[in-house]
C-alpha cells in the first residue's frame, strides 16, 4: 500500500521509471523522465522518484526524494550513446532495495520483460509507456530488401509480440490517440492516450535573444535560418532533410542556413554537406533547456522531417518558443501542430519538403509563431500532463491485485 496521504487527499507514492532509452544525448524519453522528477519536486514533495537506466558505471546519485541508479552497460552506439542494459539481475536488486509502489517500463525489449517479471515477484504493479512505435522501422527495412510477403510476415510477428508484452502491464500509456486506436485494433488492452508536454516557463517566445544567439553561432542575421533538433539517424528521416536543403541551396545559394542540433550515425552526411555549402551549422545534443529554447527562438522555421513520430516533442517545444514548424503530413505528430498545414509536404521526398519550406516563407512567420506558442503552452503544460499521470498511478496502485 502507498505509505501516506498527501494533504490533497491523493496518496504519496514511490514511482520507479525503468528504461534503456536513456543516454547523455537522448531526447524525448529522457526529457519526459527529467520533467517528471521536476514536477514531483515542485508539486508533490511527499512522493519519491526512482530511475533505473543503463550507464557507463554502476552507481546511484540523487537524494531522499529522487534517485537515479545507473547499471554498467555496453555501448550500442558511440554517437547516440545508447547502451544495452544486460545485467538484469541488478535491476531486481534495486527494486528489492527500493520497493516502489509502481514501476513504469519505458522500452519494449528485455528490460520490459524484466520489469513484468520483477513486478510479479515483488507484488508491485507495472505499467508500460509505448514511447516509440518500433514495428514501423522493421516494416520499412523489410519492405526495402525483401518485399511484401516478408512485410506481411513481419507485421504478424510484431503484432503478436506487442500484444503479448503490453497485455502483461496493468496499463499502457500511448502518446497519440491515433496510435492508441491502432494498438487497440491489434488487441492491446487497458490503453490510455497520454500527451507529452512542454515547460511553459522556459519555452517562451518573448525573449529578444534571437539576434545575439545567431551572432554567437556566427550565423548571419539576414538569412533564413532553418533548425533541426534530434538524432541524426535514418529513422528520423535526416537524409530527406539534407537533400531538401541541397535543393534549396541550388535554387537560391546562400539564402538559407541550416542549424542541426544533435548527433548520430548520419553526422558524417551533415559534415559533408557543411563543407559543400558552408551554410550548415552543427551542434551536439543540447542538455540545457534554456539554451535549447534560445536556439528555437533564433530560427525562422523548424523543420521536422520525421514520418514515424509518436508525438513530436521538439515540434511542440519549437512552437511554444514562437517558431513555426514544417514537415511531412501524415505522422502521429499532425495533431500537435497549431499552424496551417496546407504548405506542408504531402510526400516523403526532398523535392516536396524543399517546396514546403519555401512556401512557409510566404507567411508572416513571426505572427504565425506567436499564435502557435499561445496554443502550445496553454494546452500542453507538463504540469497538466503529470497531474493526470499521478491520478492514473494512484488508481493502478489502489486497484492492484497481486
Amino acid at each position: 500500500m502507498p505509505r501516506s496521504s498527501h494533504q490533497s487527499g491523493s496518496p504519496a507514492l514511490k514511482i520507479c521509471d525503468l528504461t534503456q532509452f536513456y543516454s547523455p544525448v537522448s531526447g524525448g524519453v529522457r526529457r519526459y523522465i527529467e520533467q517528471k522528477t521536476a514536477y514531483l519536486r515542485k508539486f508533490r514533495p511527499d512522493c519519491e522518484h526512482v530511475v533505473i537506466v543503463p550507464g557507463e558505471a554502476t552507481g546511484c546519485t540523487g537524494d531522499s526524494q529522487a534517485r537515479i541508479y545507473t547499471i554498467a552497460s555496453p555501448l550500442l552506439s558511440r554517437t547516440s550513446r545508447y547502451r544495452a542494459l544486460t545485467k538484469l539481475h541488478l535491476i531486481e536488486e534495486v527494486l528489492e532495495k527500493e520497493m516502489p509502489d509502481i514501476i513504469e517500463s519505458g522500452d519494449p525489449y528485455q528490460v520490459a520483460w524484466k520489469a513484468v517479471a520483477s513486478g510479479r515477484g515483488l507484488d508491485i504493479p507495472v505499467v508500460g509507456f509505448y514511447h516509440s512505435h518500433f514495428p514501423e522501422a522493421y516494416f520499412r527495412t523489410i519492405s526495402k530488401f525483401f518485399g511484401p510477403l516478408a512485410v506481411a510476415m513481419t507485421d504478424e510477428i510484431c503484432r503478436k509480440y506487442v500484444v503479448t508484452l503490453y497485455n502483461r502491464f496493468e496499463r499502457t500509456f500511448v502518446p497519440s490517440p491515433v496510435l492508441a486506436r491502432l494498438l487497440q485494433s491489434w488487441g492491446v488492452e487497458r490503453i490510455h492516450s497520454v500527451d507529452l508536454g512542454v515547460d511553459a516557463d522556459v519555452f517562451v517566445p518573448d525573449i529578444p535573444d534571437a539576434g545575439s544567439t545567431r551572432d554567437t553561432l556566427s550565423i548571419p542575421r539576414d538569412v533564413r535560418l532553418l533548425l533541426y533538433v534530434g538524432r541524426l539517424a535514418p529513422e528520423k528521416n535526416v537524409r530527406t532533410l539534407l537533400e531538401a536543403f541541397s535543393l534549396l541551396q541550388s535554387r537560391s545559394p546562400g539564402r538559407h542556413h541550416l542549424l542541426c542540433v544533435g548527433d548520430g550515425t548520419q553526422r558524417a552526411s551533415v559534415v559533408d554537406l557543411q563543407k559543400e555549402t558552408d551554410c550548415i551549422h552543427w551542434m551536439p545534443y543540447c542538455t540545457n533547456p534554456h539554451e535549447l529554447a534560445s536556439l528555437y527562438r533564433a530560427a525562422d522555421l523548424f523543420v521536422h522531417p520525421g514520418v514515424q513520430e509518436t508525438f513530436g516533442l521538439v515540434a511542440l517545444e519549437s512552437q511554444a518558443s514562437g517558431t513555426p514548424v514544417v514537415g511531412i503530413k501524415g505522422s502521429y505528430m499532425d495533431r500537435i501542430i497549431f499552424t496551417d498545414q496546407k504548405p506542408w509536404a504531402t510526400s516523403n521526398s526532398p523535392e516536396a519538403l524543399a517546396d514546403a519550406i519555401e512556401a512557409n516563407f510566404s507567411e508572416d512567420l513571426r505572427a504565425v509563431g506567436l499564435r502557435a506558442s499561445e496554443e502550445a503552452r496553454q494546452r500542453y503544460s507538463w504540469n497538466t500532463v503529470f497531474t493526470r499521470m499521478m491520478s492514473f498511478y494512484s488508481d493502478v496502485v489502489e486497484h492492484y491485485e497481486p
